[in-house]
Parts: C-alpha cells; structure tokens; sequence
C-alpha cells in the first residue's frame, strides 16, 4: 500500500451517500485528534501516519497508523485484530467485523467514546511495535 496523495477534503466531498460523507468528516476528525498525523490518501483510504510491516513468513510492506475507507455500504475501519476489542465491541453499538476490519452503516448510531477507545488501543498496540506475529515500525 503506498500514499497516493490529493486532497482529503475533495475525497470526502465526492463520498456518496450524504450519511457516509457525514461519517468520513466525523472519522476524520476524530482520527486525526487521537493519532496527532494529518490525514492522507492511500488510494481511498484515508490514513495516518505511517508504518512498516513485516510478518515472520518475510511478507511485508507499508500502511497506515490508523486508517478507515469510507465504502458506500458502510465506513471501513483498520484495526490490528478485532478479537482484541471484544468486550468494547459488545457495547460499541450496531457494527458488523472481519478479522481486522470493522464495519459502521451510521457512525450516529453507535458510542463514540467506546470507538475512540478502540482507536486508542490500536494505536497503542501499533506504536509499542505490534507483536510476536507482526513487527511494526513507525516511518511517519
């Protein structure tokens, strides 16, 4: 995954439906007060901060600190293993998961502060340098 650049205000401007795009400017805010980085495009994520990877079968590459994708059906968010968040995601609010992907239809429609919670772990966990199974190091 590489940063492609653009500009993150004409991104969001073009986000469809209305309520996504609502939810990307929230996102967005939120992601940028906790993480301290500007927000960058990385294809259509929106991301900040970056980090490399590198996974003890030698794969490797470059992401994000934090990131979500503001898709159609539902706002994207990266995190490093959603069964990590288990007891904050019972009482987040309606969401749907995959392994390190969490999924929100109506970012109104759940606890904010629940989220950032999440959010401030997995930054946590992404700054100490991840774990035993992915080595992580901060490039921006």
């Amino acid at each position: 995954m590489k940063q492609t650049g653009g500009s993150i205000g004409a991104f969001i401007a073009d986000v469809t439906p209305a309520g996504r795009r609502r939810d990307a400017e929230t996102l967005t805010a939120v992601l940028q007060e906790i993480s301290g980085r500007e927000p960058e495009l990385w294809g259509t994520i929106i991301g900040f901060g970056s980090c490399h990877y590198r996974y003890p079968t030698g794969s490797e590459g470059d992401m994000p600190v934090l990131a979500f994708a503001p898709r159609k059906t539902a706002s994207t968010l990266y995190l490093d293993d959603t069964s990590r968040h288990g007891e904050a995601l019972a009482i987040l609010g309606p969401h749907t998961t995959g392994k390190g992907c969490l999924y929100i239809k109506d970012l109104e429609a759940v606890d904010l502060t629940v989220l950032r919670g999440i959010l401030e772990n997995v930054l946590a966990w992404t700054e100490s340098g991840g774990s035993e199974e992915v080595e992580l190091t901060i490039t921006g």
